[in-house]
């Protein structure tokens, strides 16, 4: 009788696992061909500058966009993650160095990053925040293609990206934002330029950032991955909504909460919140406590 149990049950279990391997089978699949297709957007005018002012903001914009969170301070990239489960996640080299952009790479390409999330090949660029960049406004994403056409080249060759198991399920399932370019609305226009005035508007428009983490509500929610903590609710209904303005400004600029707490960077970027201005960080608290 014991054996016949025994039987039953492995033939079950063995059913599951090959249920499971038969969906990871179609998920990898439908995940690879969406990562190969080929996209075409209609080229978009826009005027690049390369003034001291343009630079000036556009090297600005690289520190507060967490660019050189992810492509490292010369912006010539590093490797974000390297593990079976989640795959090797790689932030490309940004400079015209060996290893990096190709010689002909020109403002159309950028823009096709930036806006649509697609390299200069057409397929969607990997884990790249481009629902994020595609936002910003014709005076930043002038100046953000500007400062990093100009960056010194640095020779840093680095692997193509490997997605794991757990990235292949969670991207599928929406839970994890490989491919930006489904994301986007590509018909959305860009704005010309954004009141630079302390203030809800200018803290909505440097918000846009908080949304990877914290969800477009800034409600947060459950861990981004699996190991990570949960996502805390920045708006005036979360802790956070308790703070002062000056304990908000201190903890995004300390990594230090008025708790005693200190915050990862790998967690909660405050080392790019740092980089923010007065009246930035004061139009972002602006902005979360409105909501």
């Amino acid at each position: 009788m014991i054996l016949k149990i025994l039987k039953c049950a492995g033939i079950a279990l063995g059913v599951v696992l090959i249920a499971l391997a038969a969906f990871y089978g179609y998920i990898a699949v439908n995940m690879n061909d969406r990562m190969e297709r080929t996209y075409h957007f209609e080229a978009e005018p826009l005027r690049i500058t390369n003034d001291s002012a343009t630079l000036a903001r556009g090297r600005h914009l690289v520190a507060i966009k967490g660019c050189q969170d992810c492509h490292a301070a010369d912006l010539a990239g590093k490797i974000m993650n390297d593990d079976t489960p989640v795959g090797r996640l790689v932030a490309s080299n940004l400079t015209k160095g060996p290893g990096g952009l190709p010689a002909d790479y020109n403002e159309a390409d950028w823009i096709n990053a930036l806006r649509h999330g697609i390299g200069k090949d057409g397929k969607p660029l990997i884990f790249m925040p481009s629902h994020e960049t595609t936002l910003l406004s014709e005076q930043d994403m002038s100046a953000l293609i500007a400062y990093c056409s100009q960056v010194p080249a640095v020779n840093r060759s680095l692997p193509e990206n490997a997605i794991g198991p757990v990235a292949m399920v969670m991207s599928f399932m929406g839970k994890m934002p490989l491919l930006s370019v489904e994301k986007i609305d590509h018909q959305k226009p860009m704005v010309a330029s954004v009141d630079s005035v302390e203030g809800i508007e200018l803290g909505k428009y440097l918000a846009v950032s908080c949304s990877g983490c914290h969800r477009p509500d800034m409600k947060g929610g459950e861990p981004l991955a699996p190991g990570f903590p949960p996502v805390p609710d920045i708006t005036s209904s979360g802790h956070v909504g308790n703070w002062s303005a000056k304990q908000f400004v201190t903890t995004l600029t300390t990594g230090k909460t008025p708790e005693g707490h200190v915050l990862k960077n790998e967690d909660m970027p405050w080392k790019m919140t740092a980089q923010y201005t007065q009246t930035e960080l004061a139009s972002l608290y602006k902005y979360l406590r409105s909501i």
